[in-house]
């Protein structure tokens, strides 16, 4: 009775927020934010106008093709991992909601697609090899750049079966499965190219095992390190190799190799460092849907990861802002509360194909309580929060002016053709004027723990946008766009 109740009340309280239209309107912003971390040549049909054409030698002093791809977040480094994570979370986002998206799926399915492109490069690039990272992060963040200018070294980094990379390499496959899944009746070939590079990579992650942190040292430490260390990353690759392809031998390695990759770990979180949360909720709709008894224990460690989210929970120990905003830490939050979000609506989803419930001790949680509590955490992020602040960039009459973000601070190649250089930029990252180029969509990193947020672009914590942060929220905003 007490989480019915509940459940009533958070869909009382939240239910005029926003409007279908404004959900809509976020999707769209949301998806668009994407266009402006692209690196590479742009196409004809770039929205995001004020963004030029940027690292097109990339990997060419390495004699390979790394043109493309996404800058993760304010700065002009193309990361593997959270490139590969925020990847596969789009694609997901499409799997689940894609056909809630209307106009703007081909515009989901472009992002995916871009970022696909880029993977398939450094997955096929060299024999025996997957290029992880372009970019000198260390001399990067010595410079204040917008991309179309950058200088600092564009060094090219990788793994190989004597400096292996598991972590990296078995995310990249899963982003290259999930999103052969996306183009699997679109682009029947493309897809297939994708599921066939996806197994090769995964093979090769799962052959040479090994922390890409350390082989690569501070070159990704402590920007993304690998600290959950390859395991999740495994079972989480050979997951979605296991939904894409419907090859018994994946269901064969998830049985075999399940409990020491971390099937019967419950963890709390889920981001680019940790999939073990997310892992459990994609196997759990084989037993939802598909009556897979070999995966009712993911079902149950997707139960337990749910139920730690609902106040008065017997296992409840998620922590909340006083403004009831998910709270995991004080570096980049939003990112925890998007991917939490769309893991509670992709598993109420899966439990209302059999109108399941998710079992919390003696008390259950339904998905309408899932979708409700994903609901609050959304319509907090737009905007219905103690600050009155949207924390997407130019959504809602009041939202952040002064992003960690060195392409939208500094002046755009066409008001400012001249070069600006490495530390000539710094005088706009200290500037007090809002940014002249509106990165639409962009999430920032939000909020501390008491509610308070400091629109200040030097606050990399509170204002950084990333792309691995607004993937997952493409799925929730698609969600709610049709369901109000």
């Amino acid at each position: 009775m007490h989480f019915l109740c509940l459940t009533l009340v958070l869909l009382v309280s939240y239910t005029s927020a926003f409007t279908s239209h404004d959900y809509s309107s976020a999707l769209e912003k949301c998806i668009l934010f994407f266009e402006g971390q692209r690196s590479g040549r742009l196409p004809a049909n770039q929205r995001l106008t004020w963004r030029g054409d940027s690292g097109l030698s990339d990997g060419s002093g390495y004699h390979v093709d790394l043109v493309g791809g996404y800058y993760d977040a304010g700065d002009n480094v193309k990361f593997g991992l959270p490139m590969a994570f925020t990847t596969t979370l789009l694609a997901w986002s499409v799997i689940e909601f894609g056909n809630s998206m209307g106009n703007q799926l081909d515009y989901a399915k472009a992002a995916v697609r871009w970022g696909t492109d880029y993977l398939l490069k450094a997955a096929t690039a060299s024999p025996g090899t997957l290029y992880v990272q372009v970019g000198d992060p260390n001399m990067d963040h010595h410079c204040w750049e917008r991309p179309e200018d950058m200088d600092t070294p564009r060094n090219v980094y990788k793994v190989s079966s004597q400096s292996p990379g598991s972590d990296v390499a078995a995310e990249t496959a899963a982003a290259l499965a999930a999103a052969s899944i996306v183009f699997k009746d679109s682009d029947p070939a493309y897809s297939a190219k994708l599921l066939h590079t996806a197994m090769k990579v995964f093979d090769f992650a799962d052959r040479y095992r090994g922390s890409y942190s350390d082989t690569l040292n501070s070159v990704v430490c402590p920007f993304y390190c690998s600290y959950s260390g390859y395991q999740d990353e495994l079972l989480w690759g050979a997951s979605w190799l296991h939904k894409a392809s419907r090859n018994a031998s994946y269901l064969a390695y998830i049985q075999s190799n399940g409990q020491t990759l971390g099937a019967n770990e419950d963890d709390y979180s889920f981001s680019w460092d940790d999939k073990r949360a997310g892992t459990k909720v994609l196997l759990s709709q084989g037993f939802l849907e598909n009556s897979i008894q070999e995966f009712q224990l993911f079902k149950s460690h997707s139960d337990n990861y749910f139920c730690s989210l609902v106040p008065g929970s017997p296992s409840f120990q998620a922590q909340y802002t006083p403004g009831g905003l998910f709270y995991k830490g004080s570096e980049s939050n939003l990112q925890y509360v998007t991917t939490s979000t769309f893991l509670q609506l992709t598993y109420a989803k899966y439990l209302n194909t059999n109108k399941g419930v998710a079992h919390c001790g003696t008390s259950t949680v339904t998905a309408d309580k899932l979708v409700a509590m994903a609901k609050k955490q959304v319509d907090y992020i737009l905007g219905d929060n103690p600050g009155k602040m949207s924390y997407m960039v130019g959504f809602g009459q009041r939202y952040p002016q002064h992003v960690h973000h060195r392409g939208s601070s500094v002046p755009s190649v066409h008001a400012h053709p001249a070069r600006i250089g490495c530390n000539d930029g710094f005088q706009y990252l200290r500037s007090g004027s809002p940014d002249p180029n509106v990165l639409s969509g962009a999430i920032v990193g939000g909020p501390d723990n008491k509610d308070n947020f400091a629109d200040n672009r030097d606050n990399y914590q509170q204002s950084e946008p990333a792309t691995y942060i607004n993937a997952p929220f493409v799925g929730a905003l698609a969600f709610f766009s049709t369901a109000m």
